[in-house]
């Protein structure tokens, strides 16, 4: 593939995992700020069917699986951090940790509004959440970008 089209889905993905990452990071902070939701103009009655009574623990899971991964694998696709901690945690030993961290921040985003639907009441900006989790993973598996962030392909 071509730099030029490896640079438009490498520059998507890494839109993809700011405004992920932003929006879970100040999300989180509301909700553990103001535990009621009051915040985000969510009610309390929402967590009806689930198994909390606040949103606290939900802004921190929220803060910290939604905000901060996806930042810290943005940063890691941008400056190519070697942590090798994060290796640890990497199941695809011939990728760059941070690559593989995309699929899991997709993954995650996906499997959070899910669970976030069948629990509490629809909120406007779960389909855009849901459409960005898909959107990370589809750009993170484009064969160019794939090959950028192979281990043997690194500088």
């Amino acid at each position: 593939m071509s730099e030029t089209k490896r640079s438009i889905f490498y520059y998507f993905l890494c839109i993809l995992l700011i405004f992920l990452g932003i929006n879970g990071t100040c999300g989180g902070l509301l909700l553990f700020l103001k535990p009621d939701g009051s915040l985000l103009g969510m009610q309390q009655g929402w967590l009806e069917h689930s198994p909390f009574n606040n949103y606290f623990i939900p802004g921190i899971l929220l803060f910290s699986f939604m905000g901060l991964l996806p930042l810290l694998t943005f940063a890691g696709l941008v400056k190519r951090f070697s942590w090798k901690w994060l290796n640890v945690l990497n199941i695809y030993s011939d990728k760059y940790w941070a690559w593989t961290f995309c699929i899991y921040s997709g993954i995650i985003a996906i499997m959070w509004i899910t669970i976030q639907l069948i629990m509490t009441q629809y909120f406007w900006i779960q389909p855009l959440i849901i459409f960005t989790g898909l959107g990370i993973i589809i750009c993170a598996l484009v064969p160019g970008v794939m090959n950028h962030y192979t281990k043997s392909n690194l500088p």
